[in-house]
């Protein structure tokens, strides 16, 4: 499953370094662990990548090992990171996870973090010619006063080059921050990707039509339901897409997966059901895997199912490599 686009992607938001158990058992008794990285934006672009598309990824790392490890990672994927600053003075940021198929608790160690001294001035470092996207989330408004200020200046100025949002709740990052924000970020993008559960959380409401009355502003809004589909609203029509069965082995970083896969079709001019396929297929290589971006499923795969009947996709059972 591969694009072709007149333009790439810019991807804009924090990747840290990852620890993730290398043995089973309870945390506290594991003594090895894998380094692994992880960060919403450059997951998506690191998938994108691996769909044909150009993707490049701005953000802040630290001048440490684990900052070399994070841009040898993402820039090793095929992603562009020239526009990556190394911050002298501050670290990269940190987190570990269980992993686990039912899901993995997180403990984060960013606050102070590179990235998170990101401000408006970072809009310098956007270069946006031959550019068909900048990428955000909802993340990056919760990592610091700059960041929220940065997330502003990308969605609330004039702009050629269409806006994503994708909403990336994660509650750990709003303790004490104010989630009201993410209402006015999300309205000011022109495509909005939200879990039903996550904005149940946020807004108060899964539903899809009524997240369109709350957020009338994007163009595009993609719900997604978990393993039951995803639906779009756009241009007052609603396309629902039922999900493929996936053998889950962990499932961060499926959501990033759908996002890559989603938007490319999107930039691609795919109709709204084929473009929730792509998103559903690239969701699926992340979900067989422990790592937060899994290898791409094989065009084997991929093609035949995109334009596959309803039986067929129905009928399809995604299995781990044994």
């Amino acid at each position: 499953m591969r694009f072709d686009l007149p333009g790439g992607v810019v991807c804009l938001g924090e990747t840290m370094a990852v620890l993730v158990p290398a043995e089973p058992g309870p945390v506290r008794a594991v003594r090895t662990w894998n380094r692994a990285i992880g960060g919403a934006e450059s997951n998506v672009a690191v998938h994108l990548a691996r769909l044909g598309v150009r993707s490049r990824w701005v953000s802040a790392v630290g001048d440490d090992a684990f900052g070399g490890a994070v841009l040898d990672a993402v820039g090793g994927a095929g992603v562009d990171v020239t526009d990556v600053r190394v911050d002298p003075d501050r670290p990269t940021g940190l987190y570990v996870k269980e992993a686990d198929a039912a899901g993995s608790p997180v403990r984060y160690y960013r606050r102070g973090s590179a990235a998170s001294a990101m401000g408006p001035d970072t809009l310098d470092r956007l270069r946006l010619d031959d550019v068909a996207l900048v990428h955000v989330s909802g993340i990056t408004a919760a990592l610091s006063d700059s960041c929220l200020q940065l997330l502003r200046a990308v969605l609330r100025r004039p702009r050629a080059v269409p806006v994503s949002f994708d909403l990336n709740w994660r509650p750990a990052l709003w303790h004490d921050r104010d989630p009201s924000v993410l209402r006015d970020l999300a309205d000011a993008a022109d495509i909005v990707l939200a879990g039903s559960d996550e904005a149940q959380a946020v807004w108060g409401t899964g539903d899809p039509a009524e997240l369109r009355a709350l957020l009338p502003g994007p163009t595009t809004l993609v719900v997604k339901h978990g393993a039951r589909g995803a639906t779009v609203h756009e241009r007052g029509e609603t396309t629902f897409q039922p999900g493929l069965r996936v053998e889950v082995v962990e499932p961060v970083g499926a959501g990033d997966a759908f996002a890559a896969g989603y938007l490319a079709a999107h930039l691609a001019g795919e109709p709204p059901a084929r473009r929730l396929r792509a998103g559903h297929l690239q969701a699926a290589s992340a979900l067989l895997t422990r790592e937060d971006v899994g290898e791409s499923l094989p065009p084997a795969v991929t093609v035949p199912l995109l334009d596959a009947d309803s039986r067929t996709w129905a009928a399809a059972h995604l299995r781990r490599r044994r």
